[in-house]
């Protein structure tokens, strides 16, 4: 165990990025003329994309393979979808300046998705031939 976590430090530090970045507080961010509207989603859904590639990046070096088993999948999908919940908790509970939302829940799991489906997509099998 102690020797794949040496293939995720990637994964661990941009998670550290993502849980300062997300606590911190963004003053009127969604006011200013820079930001549209639904930027904040935006940037849940690129920051657990990146978190998702990076997961599955150090899993395959760790492992040698590319291809993995639909539970290791899932289980990526769960751990990623704690993860983006206790941001959520933590912004409901702990910090007053930030607000909790299920949207941004959404927007992580759709990073997350889009992730995994790009990477499947990516090395799958390819069984056919150009002839």
């Amino acid at each position: 165990m102690i020797e794949s976590i040496k293939y995720q430090v990637p994964s661990l530090i941009w998670s550290v990025i993502i849980l300062v970045l997300c606590n911190m507080p963004m003053h009127n961010v969604s006011k200013s003329v820079r930001f549209f509207e639904g930027f904040d989603k935006t940037v849940h859904l690129g920051l657990f994309f990146v978190l998702t590639v990076f997961l599955l990046n150090g899993l395959s070096k760790w492992s040698g393979e590319y291809q993995f088993s639909i539970t290791t999948l899932i289980k990526i999908i769960v751990s990623t979808f704690v993860f983006g919940g206790l941001i959520e908790i933590l912004q409901w509970k702990f910090f007053n300046y930030r607000s909790a939302e299920w949207w941004d829940l959404f927007a992580d799991m759709t990073g997350v998705s889009m992730a995994v489906f790009s990477y499947v997509l990516m090395h799958k099998k390819r069984d056919f031939t150009f002839e």
